[in-house]
């Protein structure tokens, strides 16, 4: 059988006396923050029964941070690798007592948004969201303000000048990233098709913006087709890839700015041979990736989940222990680019 973990066993993973591990465990004396983590992390590693209450003295005189997040579509592949991230980032938060609310939106309505996010006033000390840019969303975030609950715009940017910050990527740049990758690898030139998930998210026309921008400072051989939206779905985006390479057999490049990548990939793996039209995508998911493996799919612009998450907790903790700025910010990230030789 077994030998049960000791204190000294503690001790030993984390670097320190046995004194100091009674210290923490007992909370007769005060310890360094960075020593009592230590301690709380070695318990846990080496299975420590008293682990949990090592890691309750840890946190008692810690800051509290409530995170309220509303995303949605909580079935797909993107949402929840995100919605893993933030419970993996909120359980190895430090210098904090972090926890996570987490709503999903069944819509893309304005209504349904503010009300989700009204609803996290009172339980959550951080409102942060994925939301569509619309004056119903706006006055949410105002009554948040007025409670003194700053409110981060995750992904897509809304209420720009009266949420706190936004997070993600620089989608102008996205977008430009895109249009670079069909206009290099195209083999001749002819048209090509944008997809946007809908009029309401900022962020998809600001990919749109730089993609068109790309094409007419460096690609102006190529001519870029009619904007479609497709609502995010991958039924229309299907059918609507479908039409688009009837009717332009010329068609060299797709971008799908938003969701329903789905349709697109499987609408060209259908109709089209591997690399005769570039289609560059968002999100690395199975479908995506299956598709770059297959060369159906010549990049994938990611979102680097981890790092977005982890500054997500130090922007939210720094957050709540200031008063809201008189101006907003943003906090762009780097993109993670996928290529078929790289997966």
């Amino acid at each position: 059988m077994a030998s049960r973990t000791t204190i000294h066993d503690v001790a030993r993973a984390a670097g320190v006396s046995t004194a100091t591990v009674d210290r923490v465990l007992n909370a007769r004396e005060k310890v360094r923050e960075e020593t009592a983590l230590r301690v709380y992390a070695a318990a846990r590693k080496v299975g420590y029964h008293a682990a949990p209450l090592i890691g309750q003295r840890v946190q008692a005189d810690l800051p509290r941070l409530r995170l309220g997040v509303v995303l949605q579509k909580e079935k797909q592949a993107f949402y929840q690798n995100l919605r893993a991230e933030l419970e993996r980032a909120i359980g190895q938060a430090t210098g904090v007592r972090a926890s996570l609310i987490l709503e999903f939106s069944t819509s893309q309505s304005p209504a349904e948004f503010a009300a989700l996010m009204d609803g996290l006033a009172g339980r959550a000390d951080v409102v942060c969201a994925t939301a569509v840019s619309h004056p119903d969303v706006t006055d949410a975030v105002t009554r948040l303000n007025e409670r003194g609950i700053p409110c981060f715009a995750l992904l897509n940017d809304f209420a720009q000048g009266i949420r706190q910050n936004y997070l993600g990527l620089n989608n102008i740049k996205v977008g430009r990233i895109a249009a670079h990758m069909i206009a290099q690898t195209s083999r001749k030139d002819g048209k090509i098709a944008v997809f946007v998930g809908g009029y309401r998210w900022h962020g998809h026309e600001l990919r749109e913006t730089g993609f068109r921008s790309y094409f007419r400072e460096y690609a102006p051989q190529f001519s870029v087709l009619d904007t479609v939206v497709n609502l995010e779905t991958r039924q229309l985006t299907y059918e609507a890839t479908l039409a688009l390479l009837a009717r332009n057999p010329d068609l060299r490049g797709i971008y799908c700015a938003g969701g329903g990548m789905e349709g697109a990939i499987a609408a060209v793996q259908e109709m089209r041979p591997p690399g005769d039209v570039v289609l560059v995508v968002n999100e690395l998911t199975p479908e995506s990736r299956a598709a770059l493996i297959t060369r159906h799919v010549a990049m994938v612009i990611g979102t680097p989940l981890q790092r977005f998450c982890t500054d997500l907790i130090a922007l939210a903790t720094e957050a709540v222990s200031t008063p809201l700025p008189a101006l907003a910010g943003q906090h762009f990230l780097q993109p993670d680019l996928y290529l078929p030789e790289s997966v």
